[in-house]
């Protein structure tokens, strides 16, 4: 079964990850996101993940199968989105969407990628 393509957030899950991401600081916040008919929905934290300075790591085989689960989230503590290697790699292995949230962590620092790394834009609302 092909999966809807995801074009919109909920502004509540935006805030959700900024809050997170700030509460986390300065380690990094990881999380996988949750989405049904085109819109993210909602954030499920994952057991036994682990936070640091410089990466998070995320226990993906601690999720439940969930054929709801659309990618993930995370934050850099610096001012930059540009994911890195690694989290291309993360990207290509796991969900359709994925959301870097940075330092200040305001409702504008966040960016959208696909699973290749190419930003991408979807609404909020």
């Amino acid at each position: 079964m092909a999966r809807k393509k995801i074009h919109s957030i909920l502004s509540s899950v935006i805030e959700m990850i900024m809050a997170s991401a700030k509460n986390t600081h300065p380690n990094e916040f990881v999380c996988v996101l949750r989405g049904e008919d085109g819109i993210i929905t909602e954030v499920l934290l994952v057991p036994g993940t682990l936070s640091g300075n410089r990466s998070a790591i995320l226990r993906l085989h601690m999720l439940p199968i969930d054929f709801s689960i659309v990618g993930t989230a995370h934050s850099h503590p610096g001012p930059s989105a540009r994911p890195s290697e690694a989290d291309i790699n993360l990207f290509s292995g796991y969900g359709s969407v994925h959301i870097i949230a940075h330092y200040p962590y305001s409702f504008e620092s966040w960016k959208v990628y696909d699973r290749k790394g190419a930003e991408i834009a979807i609404e909020v609302i």
